[in-house]
C-alpha cells in the first residue's frame, strides 16, 4: 500500500518475447557452464552406474560404448578452448562430437533391444532422447561459433580496408 491508503497496482510481467518464451542465459565463462557438457556428463555417468555394469562381459561393444560416451564430454571441453585460437579446429571437435551422440544412440538402441530384460528400457529410452537432444544443442552451438567465425572474418576485411 502507498501512504494516504492508496492501493498500488501490480502487473504480471509475461515471460513471451515476440510470441516466444524468452530467458536470459547466463554467461559462458567455461566448458563447464554449457549445457551440452552438463547433459553429455551426467548422461555417460548414468551409462557407466546403470547399463554398462548390467551388460559388461555380454555385449561385444562395451568397451567401445564406454569410450564412445566419454569421448563425448571431452570434445566439447576441448572445442570450447580452441573455439578462438583454431575457430576451425574447434567446429571440427563439434562436429566429432555430434557423431559420438549418433553412435551413442546406435548403442543405447541396441543395449534396449539385445537386452530389455536386464537393462530397464526405460532408463535407455531417457538417455537416448538426451543424446538426440544434446547432438541437436551441440549442432545449435556450431551453427552459432560458425556464425561467430564468420562475423570476425568479415570484420577483420573491414579493418583491413580501412588501413
Amino acid at each position: 500500500m502507498k501512504a494516504g491508503g492508496q492501493t498500488m497496482e501490480i502487473r504480471k510481467v509475461s515471460n513471451n518475447f515476440h510470441g516466444t518464451k524468452f530467458f536470459p542465459k547466463r554467461p559462458v565463462r567455461s566448458f563447464r557452464d554449457l549445457e551440452v557438457y552438463q547433459k553429455t556428463s551426467q548422461a555417460s555417468s548414468d551409462v557407466m552406474r546403470k547399463i554398462t555394469p548390467k551388460i559388461t562381459g555380454k555385449y561385444p561393444m562395451t568397451d567401445k560404448m564406454s569410450q564412445c560416451l566419454l569421448t563425448i564430454p571431452n570434445l566439447i571441453a576441448e572445442a570450447h578452448s580452441r573455439r578462438f585460437e583454431d575457430e576451425k579446429a574447434g567446429l571440427k571437435l563439434l562436429d566429432e562430437s555430434m557423431a559420438e551422440c549418433n553412435k551413442m544412440v546406435v548403442y543405447l538402441e541396441q543395449v534396449r533391444d539385445i537386452y530389455g530384460g536386464e537393462v530397464d528400457r526405460g532408463v535407455c529410452e531417457e538417455l537416448i532422447k538426451t543424446y538426440i537432444y544434446s547432438r541437436e544443442k551441440i549442432f545449435r552451438l556450431y551453427k552459432s561459433w560458425k556464425r561467430f567465425q564468420e562475423e570476425h572474418e568479415r570484420n577483420a576485411g573491414r579493418i583491413r580496408e580501412v588501413k
